[in-house]
């Protein structure tokens, strides 16, 4: 679960936000929706601590794993396509890559024995040993051919990186997923697969999308940035559409 309390963000005197209080709580997708310079990447931002705010605070249950979709696209150039896959789940790559450090030793001692038994024990707790497999289903069902999993990242286009990066994210079943403009260059085939992902997914999703099919094929929730404020609506797109248009009608009729 995300706590978000007393939250405020200010630039010199242009308030983006003010005394936002919300929860989002796991097995919900929320749409974050409002105009353009509401603030909607920059709130994602605050929550994945790229960004800090003016004021109040962002908590989330203890032992909760984030994953955010990465907007650089060049950061993991240098790195194969399988692995950068893998580095969605941070802990679990880094279990990976220091027991295959310590097998590579030529001085192997006792005390590299017994923390290797250690690793060991942890990379299968956190079914590691599927791991590389797991990373190569999401790769194709994202439309990453196979023959791609092992290259460089440099080595493909920007519509091929969009989807890596997107798999970085899923990788690992997180407890809490955060989406920004998640349909950007996925064609209709991909996207219905992230849909019907992300429909069946139990953790905490917070998405901003401009493609208003997807938030209603995905959002269980809506948040409208209007006017400094944050508010949460049940249900998807269309739904906050049609009861907004309906409260518009019903401010505006005349007394």
């Amino acid at each position: 679960m995300i706590t978000v309390s007393n939250l405020s963000l200010r630039f010199g005197k242009r308030v983006l936000f003010e005394d936002v209080n919300l929860k989002f709580t796991p097995g919900n997708c929320y749409g974050i929706i409002g105009a353009n310079g509401a603030g909607k990447s920059t709130f994602l931002k605050i929550i994945s601590g790229e960004v800090d705010p003016t004021t109040g605070s962002v908590s989330f249950t203890p032992g909760e794993r984030m994953s955010v979709l990465k907007q650089n696209h060049y950061e993991f150039d240098e790195f194969p396509v399988i692995e950068t896959v893998m580095m969605g789940n941070q802990e679990l790559y880094k279990i990976m890559k220091e027991k295959d450090a310590i097998y590579m030793k030529e001085d192997f001692t006792d005390a590299d024995g017994e923390r290797a038994g250690e690793l060991e024990s942890l990379f299968a707790e956190m079914d590691g040993w599927n791991a590389e497999s797991n990373a190569a289903t999401l790769l194709s069902n994202l439309g990453i051919k196979e023959d791609l999993h092992y290259k460089q990242l440099k080595e493909l286009d920007g519509n091929e990186k969009v989807r890596v990066l997107l798999a970085q994210a899923l990788f690992g079943n997180p407890d809490i997923l955060i989406l920004d403009e998640p349909t950007n260059d996925l064609d209709i085939h991909t996207i219905s697969w992230l849909e019907d992902f992300l429909a069946s997914y139990e953790a905490t999703v917070l998405v901003v999308s401009h493609d208003r099919h997807f938030l209603d094929a995905v959002c269980t929730h809506i948040v409208d940035i209007d006017f400094g404020k944050m508010t949460i609506y049940t249900g998807n797109y269309s739904f906050w559409y049609e009861s907004s248009q309906l409260a518009l009608k019903q401010r505006n009729r005349p007394k």
